[in-house]
């Protein structure tokens, strides 16, 4: 990656993390922080997302002091203030990443025991769908378990459309991962 365009990012990513510390106000209403660094970041260097996500995470992969400030404020705005999670937010950073592995490991575990048990089909479908919930919990600034209950809101009210999306994603996905 060209230094030049590392150290931009790097100093565009200190100072929002910065001023984030002082003025958490900036981020609008239930908005992300983690998205108005990268937005920022993107805006500034005039890349498109995927480019700008691509280096805010390789900043922050090369530099693990300022990874540990991001994550910080991150948790300071989502947890902290906004008084969710507030007993993980508060553990010591070793005690929250080996809460986050063993997620991790039960997470893999139930995906393994689940394409065993139901078969890869329905396996990658439930993993679609927390995609989908995901997005929708980021997008909209609510909680997992309501965006999951919207989605399968509007998917039992339209059932047949969203069945055939659903079904015809996971093939093509499973079917080109049989070609490689």
């Amino acid at each position: 990656m060209d230094s030049d365009k590392e150290e931009q990012a790097r100093q565009i990513i200190v100072n929002e993390v910065d001023k984030v510390g002082i003025d958490s106000s900036r981020i609008k209403k239930n908005g992300c922080a983690a998205c108005y660094v990268l937005f920022t970041l993107m805006d500034r260097m005039h890349l498109s997302e995927t480019d700008a996500a691509d280096l805010l995470t390789e900043v922050l992969l090369e530099r693990p002091e300022l990874n540990e400030k991001f994550i910080d404020m991150v948790e300071n705005v989502h947890m902290k203030q906004r008084m969710m999670g507030v007993t993980f937010a508060i553990k010591t950073r070793e005690a929250k990443d080996r809460y986050v592995l063993s997620q991790f490991k039960n997470a893999l575990d139930e995906l393994l025991s689940d394409a065993a048990n139901y078969g890869v089909d329905l396996t990658f479908r439930k993993l679609i769908l927390s995609h989908i919930s995901l997005q929708l919990a980021q997008n909209l600034g609510i909680d997992f378990h309501a965006a999951t209950e919207e989605l399968y809101y509007y998917m039992r009210k339209h059932d047949q459309e969203t069945h055939a999306d659903l079904m015809a994603l996971t093939s093509s996905i499973l079917e080109r991962g049989r070609h490689r």
